[in-house]
């Protein structure tokens, strides 16, 4: 059973820490665990049975905040595990996500009470209007016949077509090797030496990015270019190297891309 005492209400031992820490208006790493330990148990003695699941969690803050406290109090190391370090932050930024959590929920109780409270004083009216009234009720169904009554039926019962979605203004786009080819041979022997980036600065579309990088594959395997990396993910050098004449796409042996 959870921990529960008529003043002030202990839920349990996230309810006890967090009342302890708006008590004493102090960081959760200066909150006294003898403080906590002790009204604790006492709250343990008086009632006189014990919750293996709350006396669980409550060990698990305790530790939690031995460790906290510990952390500050001895010296630092050189060869602090990062890990380690962030892991024990993320408990602590835990701890007080769920203290908050806790506190929400005990004032939005105590708001949902004082509502019920206003609600016991009022008292719904049962009877209907004053018959002095009911001659200044408006007549709902003046002037309506009963065919629109039935369309208006009709138009509420009848299943909604389903929505459809227009493709007609997607445009395709168009992109193949072949295409590809004949724009990096009639470009590169001309530049001798640029980057894949400034190739395709101009490109939107990610797919003409893909077909221009396998027309550059296709070069590089006839021996049309040299592609060079400095370093790791670091930009792509194309070199020219199939001299000054002119090559045609016809007269590569070319595989052929699906798609």
């Amino acid at each position: 059973m959870a921990v529960e005492v008529s003043t002030p209400v202990f839920e349990g031992p996230f309810d006890l820490l967090l009342h302890l820490i708006l008590k004493e208006q102090v960081d959760i790493h200066e909150v006294s665990l003898a403080t906590i330990v002790d009204s604790y148990l006492q709250e343990i003695e008086r009632l006189q049975s014990l919750d293996l699941e709350v006396a669980t969690e409550f060990l698990l803050i305790a530790a939690t905040l031995v460790e906290l406290k510990a952390r500050r109090l001895l010296p630092g190391r050189e060869d602090v595990d990062l890990d380690e370090e962030l892991a024990l932050w993320e408990e602590r930024d835990l701890l007080l996500a769920r203290l908050l959590e806790c506190k929400t929920f005990k004032d939005v109780g105590q708001v949902f009470g004082r509502l019920a409270d206003e609600a016991d004083r009022s008292y719904a009216r049962a009877c209907g209007p004053d018959e002095r009234y009911i001659e200044l009720m408006p007549d709902l169904l003046e002037g309506v016949k009963p065919r629109q009554v039935h369309a208006a039926y009709l138009r509420a019962t009848t299943p909604k077509p389903e929505p459809r979605l227009d493709l007609y203004h997607v445009t395709l786009v168009k992109a193949n090797v072949a295409d590809a080819l004949a724009e990096l041979l009639d470009e590169l022997p001309r530049v001798g030496r640029i980057t894949f980036r400034r190739l395709t600065r101009d490109f939107v579309e990610r797919l003409e990015v893909i077909v221009r990088f396998l027309a550059l594959l296709e070069l590089f395997k006839q021996g049309l270019v040299d592609l060079e990396q400095g370093e790791k993910f670091g930009d792509v050098q194309i070199v020219w190297t199939g001299g000054d004449d002119r090559v045609s796409v016809s007269a590569l042996a070319i595989d052929d891309y699906e798609g």
